[in-house]
């Protein structure tokens, strides 16, 4: 799971603010955010609808003085399904997971460290260096917007053990015992097991290429595993299935871009990681895509009204509480994803493409039986492909008139990146 990944906006956030909450970065009292198209004249409502959702009797104090959050408990019946899904899940999810034994690993992409047998430590060194010096020259072409892109990916993709935190919250799904053999628990850490490589292996290249600063890198990774991350219904199993396709998708997306962008500018290496990355991430979509064609099968009437609550809330994007401890106005996560807007790395486009592609491929037009509150979420899922490409569109006109201007990243030393 990485970067970047869904948001409407390019790189503009909606806010909604709780009195009391504080921001976890700053020790200030903040806000909480959800991603809204700031030039969507259904931003503020999105927004209001979220707000109505977290009432006072949902919210307990907090030890910090802030607010506690709770979700609203799951319908019992949407439960059951997933329960009495696990044959299911064991015959079209698991097989998409890759035998441990021919997965590819970090170590295969990087240059080696030790000594092969019958080699000697100098000839080992030496080959290292000689690795290391090919890897630093490739990179050497690539921009320092790209790279940008690149960290955002990479930070997003350490922060791994909040994803399956979050996963074991739906209500069903879960992996209860820590080593249950049940297939949906199967899936929950085999899938884990898969990203963590993902993280392992663009952490290691970019220390390798010199041209980051690692320690403000970790010390972002630090602070949004201390953030965590929002989730509107985080123990739906609905919710978590929908929001998992959206999510990998996008990932695939935004990973292929970045390998296709490194081996235009002579990285071949790069492209070629980023491409291992994007077909597991292609994968993973699989598995939730296809889970949640079940589910719209079983139960249509509960899944389309699952999607248009995602939608309406927006799905956010899993490093949107991502710091470095320096943010300024604008927060780290909307210079990122202004950066890979404007590169081309995830744009508001592609996130028009991605919500059009599940509205067809889980056939939401074609719907039938469905309850009236249904109907509605029908007609409102139906109806967002093309407002979403045509507020990408004005977006994208607004952008081309505006003004360019600068933006700096502590992860690449401070330098700085362009925009428009």
């Amino acid at each position: 799971m990485a970067m970047a990944t869904l948001w409407v906006a390019t790189g503009a956030s909606a806010k909604l603010c709780f009195p009391g909450k504080m921001d976890a970065s700053s020790g200030r009292g903040g806000i909480s955010r959800i991603c809204c198209p700031a030039h969507s004249s259904l931003s503020s409502v999105s927004c209001r609808t979220l707000a109505r959702r977290w009432t006072a009797a949902a919210a307990t104090a907090a030890p910090n003085g802030g607010i506690h959050l709770e979700c609203a408990p799951v319908p019992p019946e949407q439960v059951e399904i997933i329960r009495s899904m696990n044959g299911w899940v064991a015959e079209n999810m698991l097989p998409l997971l890759a035998p441990v034994d021919s997965s590819w690993q970090p170590h295969d992409f990087l240059p080696c460290s030790a000594p092969a047998p019958g080699e000697s430590e100098a000839e080992a060194l030496a080959a290292f260096t000689e690795g290391v010096a090919e890897l630093r020259e490739g990179v050497a072409g690539v921009p320092d917007e790209i790279l940008v892109c690149l960290v955002g990916n990479m930070v997003t993709e350490e922060a791994l053990p909040t994803y399956q935190t979050m996963g074991n919250r739906s209500e069903g799904g879960s992996d209860e015992t820590g080593a249950s053999s049940l297939p949906w628990a199967q899936w929950l850490r085999g899938w884990t097991a898969e990203e963590n490589r993902h993280g392992d292996l663009l952490n290691r290249y970019l220390y390798l290429s010199g041209r980051v600063d690692m320690r403000q890198i970790e010390t972002t990774v630090h602070h949004l595993l201390r953030n965590g991350m929002e989730m509107l219904v985080p123990n739906s199993p609905y919710h978590s299935m929908i929001y998992g396709a959206f999510q990998e998708r996008a990932t695939f997306i935004s990973h292929g871009h970045t390998g296709r962008l490194a081996g235009q500018h002579g990285d071949k290496a790069l492209a070629k990681i980023c491409g291992a990355i994007a077909a597991d991430e292609r994968r993973h979509e699989a598995g939730y895509t296809r889970g949640s064609a079940k589910l719209f099968q079983v139960d249509p009437d509960g899944m389309v009204r699952a999607l248009a609550y995602v939608m309406r809330g927006k799905v956010t994007m899993p490093g949107l509480l991502m710091s470095d401890g320096r943010d300024g106005g604008e927060t780290l996560f909307e210079r990122f994803s202004a950066v890979a807007e404007r590169v081309g790395v995830y744009t508001a486009r592609d996130y028009g493409d991605l919500v059009e592609h599940f509205v067809r491929r889980w056939r939401v037009a074609d719907l039938t039986g469905l309850s009236g509150e249904g109907r509605r979420a029908q007609e409102y899922v139906c109806g967002l492909p093309p407002k979403i490409q045509r507020m990408a569109e004005l977006a994208h006109q607004r952008a081309a008139r505006g003004e360019a201007r600068t933006v700096q990243f502590s992860w690449i030393f401070d330098r700085s990146v362009m925009l428009r």
